[in-house]
């Protein structure tokens, strides 16, 4: 039975072919306007398709194209920071205040977002208190951000006075202990030595313990390796504030050599005069915010004449001012963490 069945609906399809067919035959319009219909509808979904398959084509073209924007962009960048805030813990003394507010968190460093684009000489301006060296700790890697994102590329060296030497180690110790920890062989490191004791100009402080140097040796010392370490990216942090000014001058044409290499610098420093000379972009830290970021002259103009005004003040007043920008970095009904409570 079940082949009968087969074969009597074969046979039933067959006929009706056949009848359509013959009635084809007998409307030869409707027969040509039913191709027509087909192959209009066929037209129309090759074109749907051609259609996506360009539409597909331009996507990827644009998908492309930001991608290699995207690139390039990383290869012109040498510093992003976006959104980025630095958190510290204070510890309040005052006896009339509470237990549970004896901790205070601020911001030393607020939502800050810029770039440093390759080459770029940038200069940091902002009185004491503003939140310059710990822009140094965090573009430098040493302190993370606790908020927001920051992307380097490229190998960057912090100089600061007391930052990156070991005191109980003498200045020869301190270099090879340097290189070590870059991965540097033995011949690179005999080779960076020989540099920082000709451009330090120490003698034989080279090979006592780096407690034993004043606050100016300190900072050669701590300049010199940097240099000769060849970095992409140099942060110097008032590192030219102490010692002699011909070693100073020294270290500005240095520099400047280095600018003329295409090398990223970031120069913090209280003096307008070097930044001016040296710098091409500025930024003007007040508070733990970025008051301002631009070219060289316009930011410098307006952080003197800010510091010209805030010289005529009496003191009550600049204290006045003083707590009222600590107040605003004040973060109120800050949870505090689990590793605060255990590292705290």
């Amino acid at each position: 039975m079940p082949g009968f069945q087969s074969r009597a609906y074969h046979a039933c399809m067959y006929m009706h072919d056949l009848e359509t067919r013959q009635n084809m035959r007998k409307q030869p319009e409707r027969a040509d306007f039913e191709c027509f219909r087909i192959e209009g509808a066929r037209s129309a979904e090759q074109s749907a398709e051609s259609e996506q398959r360009v539409a597909r084509s331009i996507r990827g073209i644009e998908a492309d194209k930001n991608k290699q924007r995207g690139i390039q962009m990383e290869k012109e960048t040498a510093i992003k920071f976006e959104n980025v805030s630095k958190i510290y813990k204070l510890k309040r003394k005052d006896k009339d205040v509470q237990k549970d507010q004896k901790t205070q968190y601020f911001y030393a460093l607020k939502d800050i977002s810029f770039d440093v684009k390759k080459g770029q000489v940038l200069g940091i301006l902002g009185t004491n208190g503003s939140g310059k060296s710990t822009m140094a700790l965090v573009l430098s890697g040493i302190a993370s951000p606790d908020e927001g994102e920051i992307t380097v590329n490229g190998e960057q060296a912090l100089v600061a006075i007391n930052t990156g030497l070991n005191k109980e180690l003498t200045g020869l110790e301190n270099i090879k202990l340097k290189g070590a920890l870059l991965g540097l062989t033995e011949k690179r490191i005999g080779e960076i030595t020989e540099g920082v004791a000709e451009f330090a100009e120490i003698g034989d402080f080279l090979y006592q313990p780096v407690k034993k140097y004043s606050s100016g040796m300190k900072s050669r010392l701590g300049f010199s390796i940097n240099l000769c370490l060849d970095p992409d990216i140099l942060i110097i942090d008032e590192a030219l504030s102490v010692g002699d000014k011909g070693f100073a001058h020294k270290c500005l044409d240095r520099m400047k050599e280095l600018k003329e290499e295409g090398k990223t610098i970031i120069f913090i420093s209280h003096s307008l005069p070097q930044v001016r000379e040296f710098c091409d972009t500025a930024m003007w830290l007040e508070g733990g915010k970025m008051k301002e970021y631009g070219t060289i002259d316009e930011v410098c103009d307006h952080y003197a004449e800010y510091i010209e005004r805030y010289n005529t003040l009496t003191k009550a007043e600049k204290k006045a001012e003083r707590e009222e920008k600590f107040k605003d970095r004040i973060i109120k009904n800050r949870k505090v963490s689990l590793m605060d409570r255990l590292f705290g």
